[in-house]
């Protein structure tokens, strides 16, 4: 993995070179890259549509975020929102099949599709900037660091990655989150985002769509992290100790199963780190007026915790699903998808040559 990508940061900081260069059999004999002053070098493995960190790859990473999360989020709607109404009236709302139950009795089957709009909008906004900028988060810093360090630091490049990457999308996404929390739990409140969206701007103006912004990014910067930095381990991991292969010798079908279960393992971790801040999001876009310290205070420590199995379901899934389609979209584009990462062979002389 590794190699690969550093092959590819590298050549393209040699850009600038006049001659024409030809490099061939690169560690496993697989890959050949090739470098002129007239045009762009390749590092595209054989079978692949384009160049690892090319802006098609780049393109097509973000058009892969807005499927996985956009398809993902609008069809768990009806989940979600119950979820939103038992963190912010659980006298009301006691838990997940009596918050369906009584949404249904109260407001009918299509109460449950309320906020799909503004989910389906602004989810596929930010997974737009969740995938593709991860992707060029991770290749910017893996130049910074090198091959070796790269290696050696590969979780922190991952959180870091993930974190910045997390940061941008989320200002994407608050807009449309104010919207949908306030159509699924403030009685009175239109109930689409054609009506709701003025409504909003009107009453609060435009520090009403951004007033959740701080608190979104306390859940989802944690959540991206856990999910982007526990998904690669687990891939390594389930490659390593679990699959009796490697990966080039699975089939493509048989690399998407250990997606989707890397996937749901890394959802499970990210619901916990980032429910106390899902549920002041979801207090906070209740409320009229308010800040961050208000909502906390007013749901208590343990009210931060209300409705977390629900969001376990809910979050182990949809992480699960988003991976299997983001590279599921890698697959049928044919995007290069890099090994599981493996020491560079400096590192394992040099560590050989200690051990004699």
């Amino acid at each position: 993995m590794y190699r690969q990508l550093y092959d590819s940061i590298r050549r393209k900081s040699d850009n600038n070179s006049e001659e024409t260069v030809s490099l061939s059999t690169v560690n496993d004999g697989t890959r050949r890259f090739s470098a002129a002053a007239t045009a762009p070098p390749s590092t595209t493995e054989l079978g692949d549509s384009c160049e690892y960190g090319s802006a098609k790859f780049y393109a097509l990473c973000g058009f892969g975020g807005i499927l996985s999360c956009g398809i993902t989020h609008t069809a768990l709607v009806p989940l979600d929102m119950v979820k939103c109404r038992i963190q912010v009236d659980p006298t009301k709302y006691k838990g997940i099949v009596n918050g369906f139950k009584v949404t249904l009795a109260e407001e009918g089957f299509r109460a449950l599709g309320k906020g799909w709009a503004p989910t389906a909008m602004g989810y596929s906004i930010q997974g737009l900037g969740k995938f593709g900028f991860y992707e060029v988060f991770k290749y910017f810093y893996a130049g910074l660091l090198g091959e070796e360090r790269t290696y050696q630091y590969r979780t922190s490049l991952y959180l870091a990655a993930s974190a910045s990457a997390e940061f941008f999308a989320d200002i994407g996404l608050a807009p449309f989150e104010a919207i949908k929390v306030r159509i699924q739990t403030l009685p009175g409140f239109p109930t689409t985002f054609r009506a709701g969206f003025p409504l909003l701007k009107k009453q609060e103006g435009l520090m009403g769509f951004y007033k959740g912004l701080p608190p979104l990014w306390m859940r989802q910067i944690p959540y991206t992290m856990m999910k982007f930095a526990c998904f690669e381990r687990t891939v390594e991991a389930i490659y390593k100790f679990v699959v009796p292969k490697k990966r080039s010798e699975c089939s493509k079908a048989e690399q998407l199963v250990v997606t989707f279960i890397a996937g749901y393992i890394a959802g499970v971790f990210c619901a916990i780190v980032s429910h106390p801040a899902d549920s002041i999001v979801s207090k906070l876009n209740q409320m009229e007026g308010g800040n961050f310290y208000t909502a906390g205070k007013m749901l208590g420590w343990r009210g931060m915790w209300r409705g977390l199995f629900p969001r376990i379901i809910m979050i182990g899934t949809l992480t699960a699903l988003q991976w299997f389609i983001y590279d599921s979209v890698k697959v049928y584009f044919r995007l290069p998808r890099p090994p599981p990462p493996e020491m560079p062979e400096a590192m394992k002389n040099r560590l050989a040559e200690k051990q004699k």
